[in-house]
């Protein structure tokens, strides 16, 4: 099982506004229609797994921005809209516990979105490789993309890649013992 995590911060370290807004995503300079890589990233990926408040912020885009499987770790919701049957379930458990069931499921590569489902993770020394790209704004406050850890976690630089709009993207693989 492959975990990977591909996510834009802000410099100061934030994934999202307090009231979890990711509008200021929307103010990046993008003249050149540029995915900074993200279609290549999903094309390695069987499924993904993210936590409510991300898949209720998704839903706000509109249209369906994932052709795979996406699995929402909750314990409060009881499921998803209507037209998303099919396309989207929500998922119950430990970190784990959601890895072992999605294995058992044949799922084998996946995309882990959301802080705290991304926290979780990385608490539980599951992830893999993070793929993250700093955006050139400092937001002074909000989600942050990482938490506490009750151990040290390292992880080798694999590359970083600089795009026009002044955006850096670096990609980071977990050591292993």
């Amino acid at each position: 099982m492959s975990i990977q995590v591909f996510i834009a911060t802000s410099l100061d370290g934030f994934i999202a506004t307090s009231d979890g807004g990711v509008e200021w995503l929307d103010e990046i300079p993008n003249p050149e229609n540029s995915d900074f890589g993200f279609v290549g990233f999903m094309s390695g990926v069987d499924a993904l797994v993210m936590g409510r408040n991300t898949f209720e912020k998704v839903l706000t885009f509109g249209e369906r921005p994932y052709d795979k499987p996406v699995f929402v770790v909750s314990n409060s919701l009881s499921g998803v809209p209507e037209d998303l049957e099919g396309k989207v379930e929500v998922i119950n458990g430990a970190p784990r516990s959601v890895v072992e069931q999605l294995g058992q499921r044949g799922f084998r590569n996946l995309y882990v979105d959301g802080g705290k489902v991304i926290q979780s993770f990385l608490e539980d020394d599951l992830v893999d490789e993070m793929i993250i790209t700093r955006v050139p704004v400092l937001l002074g406050d909000g989600i942050p993309l990482f938490g506490k850890l009750t151990k040290t976690l390292q992880f080798e630089h694999v590359k970083t890649e600089t795009f026009s709009e002044g955006l850096v993207q670096s990609t980071y693989a977990r050591v292993r013992d």
